[in-house]
């Protein structure tokens, strides 16, 4: 299918099992993206691989955990070598583990900064190159990298302090790296969404859980495909205009 904006360009999708993630490979690959798709779930790749190729676009699906030591380098290259290139890459991938700093445990703080952090500047030092290069040498003349942060990295609340931090140092990474290639025309670009119905919730404790529901009692949480139209919208773009940063909140949602 000829026409779309985004083709014979390559994205790389991290998080892409459910959710945003899984929400903005299909609406790109919608658009003419050939798409690589990384998650730990490889059975929810093989059939979200099957939906886009329906779409006529080519798709690698690659099993990882982005908090593992290699993981992100390792998907960034497979990406490059059986794709043939990299023209965008959508850092989604990341966990939201809420609760007092006070006796919290652990091992949720070291797994947030491992994914939220450490996975995602990985996935940007190893694809920034690859980037470059796209950005000089497509028919677009432009390349793309969008950071999924949240609103947690504008607003600090008792409760979240670590989650907090990642999605705050997402923001400073992002904006720094920003100024430093944008003059090469690669876009770094921020997206900041309040609640959404997705999965992200879900592996909090249960009275974490209890809590989160309660906050947000009547209000009507945006869907991934909402984040996802954001997104194709950064990437769509002239070559002239980036789109820094967005942040979204349900209408109902105050803070």
């Amino acid at each position: 299918m000829t026409g779309r904006a985004l083709a014979q360009t390559v994205a790389l999708v991290t998080g892409a099992s459910s959710g945003i993630g899984e929400a903005t490979a299909l609406a790109l690959a919608s658009e003419g993206a050939d798409v690589a798709l990384v998650a730990r779930r490889a059975d929810r790749l093989t059939d979200l691989a099957r939906r886009i190729g329906e779409l006529g676009v080519r798709t690698l699906e690659i099993e990882a955990d982005l908090g593992a030591e290699g993981a992100a380098a390792g998907a960034v290259q497979r990406t490059v070598d059986q794709l043939g290139r990299l023209d965008i890459l959508i850092n989604h991938a990341g966990v939201m583990l809420l609760g007092p700093i006070e006796n919290a445990p652990l091992e949720e703080w070291k797994r947030m900064l491992a994914v939220n952090v450490e996975g995602l500047i990985r996935c940007a030092h190893t694809a920034l190159p690859h980037l470059l290069d796209a950005a000089d040498s497509s028919p677009r003349g432009v390349a793309d990298m969008v950071n999924i942060s949240s609103v947690a990295g504008r607003v600090a609340r008792s409760g979240s302090g670590v989650y907090n931090l990642t999605k705050h140092g997402v923001g400073a990474f992002s904006e720094s790296l920003r100024q430093e290639v944008t003059e090469r025309h690669v876009r770094v670009s921020l997206v900041e969404p309040g609640a959404v119905a997705t999965e992200l919730a879900s592996h909090n404790r249960q009275e974490i859980r209890e809590q989160m529901g309660r906050r947000f009692e009547g209000v009507e949480r945006m869907q991934a495909q909402d984040i996802a139209d954001a997104i194709v919208f950064i990437v769509t773009r002239p070559r002239r205009m980036a789109v820094n940063e967005i942040l979204i909140r349900p209408t109902e949602q105050r803070d």
